[in-house]
């Protein structure tokens, strides 16, 4: 059976000023370990370069407690990452515990040639192993809450030397769970699902059209308990948020467009990667997601989620499957 395509992953775009002031108030650590009280904003650090340090630093005092990257250098810089939470830990008296750290290996084509995290004529099972080494290195701790395969290998043979040695780093306690990202297809997802030892927990794919927004995928990952994350989310959507009754709905609700749409998402059970660079930003999304943590409904019925749901341009995007479901 043959693997989906590996896509690469992109920055997201800035956040506009938002409609109305929201209060931020930190997310309660507790919430940092249970994945069960999801969805959840997770900040994504894919693109901040040097600047990656400052903005971990200003997110996890603007409230993220669930911080994503990658043994990646070509997009990643996971090392200041680690400098970041530790420096953010300090200022706030956080412990690691407080913190959700999560990171991925990459396979040799998502790297630049003359920056690979690990040893490329190394058996591939000592590549993972050694990109794990440098994850633990890069974070600063003894272990990581979540660890990702960032896309498919070329064969099924690959895919499962991978994920064996990556089941490995669960059993000495080195990482906590297990992840797939990108990839698209339903059938990819299911066969990998079904021949693991240690199930995916997670599946983090791109959120746009021509994947038909993963209808199928996010409803096997229902099924399943596996958080669904989405990265691109923003930049992907642009029409389904910034139309006029969008806009206006997002005035309505005093909130940015951008705001909206992350309500929207997270509606569908959804934990969006958030990549925003601006503080007052940060703190609005923190904010937003306070609200909806607190049992407040941002959506009154499935017509309000239907004027952004239905501009997404993708059939039957509601993977709500009960009527009883909050929204």
């Amino acid at each position: 059976m043959p693997l989906s395509t590996f896509i690469m992953t992109s920055s997201s775009i800035l956040h506009i000023i938002c409609m109305g002031a929201l209060l931020c108030c930190l997310l309660p650590s507790s919430y940092a370990l249970v994945l069960k009280d999801r969805p959840i904003l997770k900040y994504g650090t894919a693109w901040k370069k040097e600047e990656t340090s400052s903005l971990v630093h200003q997110a996890i005092k603007a409230g993220f407690r669930h911080i994503d990257t990658a043994c990646q250098p070509r997009h990643y810089r996971e090392d200041l990452v680690g400098e970041g939470w530790k420096a953010a830990a300090k200022e706030l008296n956080l412990e690691r515990k407080d913190l959700w750290l999560q990171t991925k290996f990459s396979g040799l084509g998502a790297h630049s040639e003359d920056n690979i995290p690990y040893d490329k004529d190394a058996p591939l099972e000592t590549r993972v192993r050694q990109s794990l080494a440098k994850s633990l290195h890069h974070l600063q701790t003894d272990y990581i809450d979540s660890w990702i395969m960032h896309g498919p290998e070329n064969n099924w043979d690959d895919h499962f030397k991978v994920w064996r040695t990556i089941e490995e780093a669960v059993d000495e306690g080195k990482v906590l769970q297990l992840g797939l990202s990108n990839f698209y297809r339903l059938e990819d997802v299911v066969w990998a699902y079904d021949h693991a030892r240690i199930k995916p927990k997670v599946v983090q794919n791109r959120f746009y059209l021509d994947s038909g927004h993963d209808v199928e995928i996010r409803a096997f990952c229902k099924e399943k308990d596996i958080e669904y994350q989405s990265f691109w989310t923003l930049t992907a959507n642009r029409d389904a948020y910034l139309h006029p009754e969008a806009l206006e709905l997002a005035k309505e609700k005093g909130l940015s467009p951008e705001g909206l749409f992350y309500a929207f998402c997270m509606a569908l059970g959804i934990s969006p990667m958030d990549g925003s660079t601006d503080e007052v930003h940060m703190k609005e999304d923190i904010a937003l997601m306070n609200r909806i943590r607190s049992g407040e409904k941002i959506f009154a019925d499935s017509n309000e989620m239907g004027i952004i749901g239905n501009a997404l341009g993708t059939t039957n995007w509601n993977t709500i499957l009960d009527e009883e479901d909050e929204l």
